[in-house]
Order: C-alpha cells, then sequence, then structure tokens
C-alpha cells in the first residue's frame, strides 16, 4: 500500500469555525477538493509525519505545525490497484504563512457548514463530519469501477491512530 498524507488547516474566529481545502488542479483527483497532501518520498521524508509537513509546504505554501493525526484510511479501488492507499489524516491549528495557490492546488476557506462534499471526494461525506466533531477513526473504502464512487465503507473510532 502506498502511505500518503492529507492535512487541513482549522481557525476558529468569533463566531464560526473554517477549515482549508484545496482544488486539485492536476493529477490523482484532479476537480476536487481536498486537504493539501500527497505520497511519502523516502529520499525526502523520515516519516509520514515529514511527508505531511513537506508536502502541505509545497502545495499550499504554509509551514504547518503542532499537527494532530485523527484518521487512517485505506483506500481500494476495483479496476485500480495501483492506487490502493493508507492515507494519514493530519488537522492543523497553527502554521507560518499565507495559503496561497500553486501548480498543483488552489486553497479556499469554507465554513464547517459549508462544505461542498458533492465536488469532494466519495469518502469525504462519511469520515470528515466525524473528524471534525472531534472522533478519531481508522476506516476503510471501497470504490467500484472508475474509481469515483463508493461500493463499500467501514468505520472504527479509535482513542488513538
Amino acid at each position: 500500500m502506498i502511505q500518503t498524507t492529507l492535512c487541513y488547516l482549522l481557525k476558529e474566529g468569533q463566531d464560526k469555525k473554517e477549515i482549508l481545502l484545496a482544488m486539485k488542479k492536476r493529477g490523482f483527483g484532479i476537480g476536487k477538493w481536498n486537504g493539501a497532501g500527497g505520497k511519502m518520498d523516502l529520499e525526502k521524508d523520515k516519516n509520514i509525519l515529514d511527508a505531511t509537513i513537506r508536502e502541505t509546504e509545497e502545495e499550499i505554501g504554509v509551514k504547518v505545525g503542532n499537527l494532530e493525526k485523527v484518521a487512517v484510511l485505506s483506500f481500494f479501488f476495483e479496476d485500480k490497484k495501483e492506487w490502493n492507499q493508507d492515507v494519514h489524516v493530519y488537522f492543523a491549528k497553527e502554521w507560518k504563512g499565507e495559503p496561497k495557490e500553486s501548480e498543483e492546488m488552489k486553497p479556499k476557506w469554507f465554513d464547517l457548514n459549508d462544505i461542498p462534499y458533492d465536488e469532494t471526494w466519495d469518502d469525504d461525506k462519511f469520515w470528515l463530519p466525524q473528524v471534525l466533531a472531534g472522533e478519531k477513526l481508522k476506516a476503510n473504502f471501497f470504490f467500484g469501477k472508475g474509481g469515483d464512487k463508493i461500493i463499500n465503507h467501514n468505520i472504527r473510532i479509535v482513542k488513538e491512530v
């Protein structure tokens, strides 16, 4: 299984909570809102946390700190086995720099009540609300032919990921 990362920036104002999503502009997941992230690079990264920090900086231009691991999601694709992956999901409430557009992603802040689930990966509607509510998860998602729609899934709430 490929080891990959996702990092979501979260901020709280007086009356609202927001999440930073980024529109994928090229490659895997093009045209979908997602967190910043990508594959672990064995030449650059000592561990998955290093990969999360590096990928977030490359994709949206911020240096994240004090990351909270909230989920490990395993994805299985019926007709694209090379896409199978474990995704290590982190929340960041601290970072340096302002999110900015890169060649790969265009970031935008969303109110937690206005996440555009119809423009994200099909699985997000199942697990993202749970981790935003404070749960820690391990989950498996099985995508059918074409890799767009979930045909089966299971989610376990855990104390630690």
